[in-house]
């Protein structure tokens, strides 16, 4: 039972609990609707009632062509029908907390006025042709959880998967979607590149950024919600909203972003690019100046995979603390770190070398290792 104590944490804990705007969705999604087209689409981390990624596809069932739509919440929203104005209608919505799924299999225009709207929407949830049941869970992960049994079943019969994962579990979630095959399109942080599931998937090609990344982003968050920087905060309406800066869109659903030719002016020298001191690869502080006529590694900012054209890079590795990739052609002692520490900070300490590329004595930031292809 301690697993599911964790998840159950992990869900309640409300740095979690973000609510993505339907701009946001619309304008990514635009990218991918000729693939979407006669596929089952899951959405495994919403409360049907409340998500917007539930409301964009089922106000765009028709217009994409969907076979079918399966959504889950793993508990009741603390944002309670507020989200999405049309599951206001008192006996629409399940009683209690209980999580749940909802399957939708037709969004037919029963008001008759050529369109598919949220009066649509409202009458099918209420028929047979779609289906809603209380989730129960099993004896590992509790109801709703991704990783439960019914809610694995759910993945298995879907072919895409559009959600907002919660972050502390998102290692985790993309792992399970590798395993299972699955085309998806989520929302995570930038740092997530760091994790070795999600590198591995990117260095193998499995795995890129969407299209409308980078910028800031606005979520709807509980009203409880406690945020301590004032400019990230804003009310609109009454409605809550926190501002995330380096949030990205995580696919392996092809998008036209990703074959753009990143534009290359600059030339290489030795004096503006030099050598790492433990990596066989030279320092490009900006992605805007990797040069055009080096054929080695290059060490380059994460923003770089935001550009990645897999047609024009490799992607080799990055710099990082274990080795993981076999790039590294230094290991530092402790001595080592400890003097470096002392040399630059004029006290005791340990600076560790080992856990980024150095050029002058001085770790560098996050650096990708890639290779342009000839």
């Amino acid at each position: 039972m301690a697993s599911n104590q964790t998840v159950s944490k992990a869900k309640a804990n409300k740095q979690d609990e973000f609510y993505t705007q339907l701009s946001d969705i619309s304008n990514e999604l635009r990218h991918y609707r000729s693939q979407l087209r006669g596929k089952t689409v899951l959405c495994n981390c919403d409360d049907p009632y409340e998500s917007n990624f539930f409301r964009y596809f089922a106000l765009n069932f028709n217009t994409l062509g969907l076979k079918k739509l399966i959504a889950t919440s793993y508990a009741k929203s603390t944002i309670v029908g507020a989200h999405l104005p049309l599951f206001d209608i008192e006996g629409l919505k399940p009683e209690g907390r209980k999580p749940y799924a909802i399957e939708i299999n037709e969004v037919p225009d029963h008001n008759g006025d050529g369109a598919t709207d949220l009066s649509d929407v409202e009458y099918l949830l209420r028929h047979d042709a779609n289906t809603a049941r209380t989730l129960k869970g099993d004896a590992e992960w509790g109801a709703g959880d991704f990783r439960s049994a019914e809610c694995v079943a759910y993945l298995a019969e879907a072919d895409v998967v559009v959600t907002n994962p919660p972050f502390s579990l998102f290692r985790e979630y993309v792992a399970q979607l590798a395993a299972h095959e699955k085309q998806f399109l989520i929302i995570g942080n930038q740092n997530a590149i760091d994790y070795r599931v999600v590198f591995d998937l990117i260095r193998q090609d499995k795995l890129w950024l969407g299209v409308e990344n980078g910028g800031t982003k606005w979520f709807r968050v509980p009203d409880d919600y406690d945020i301590q920087t004032e400019s990230r905060i804003k009310i609109e309406d009454g409605i809550k909203y926190f501002s995330m800066g380096s949030i990205m869109w995580f696919t392996n659903m092809d998008n036209p972003k990703r074959h753009e030719t990143l534009t290359l002016y600059k030339t290489y020298s030795p004096e503006e690019y030099p050598t790492y001191e433990n990596y066989a690869a030279i320092e490009v502080s900006r992605v805007a100046e990797i040069p055009e006529d080096y054929d080695g590694v290059m060490g380059v900012p994460i923003t770089f995979l935001d550009k990645y054209n897999p047609d024009q890079f490799e992607f080799l590795g990055m710099c990082e603390n274990k080795d993981l990739f076999g790039l590294k052609t230094r290991v530092y002692s402790t001595k080592e770190c400890q003097d470096a520490y002392r040399a630059i900070f004029g006290r005791k300490g340990t600076y560790d070398l080992n856990a980024a590329g150095v050029v002058g004595g001085r770790k560098v930031y996050k650096r990708l290792l890639i290779k342009r292809k000839r």
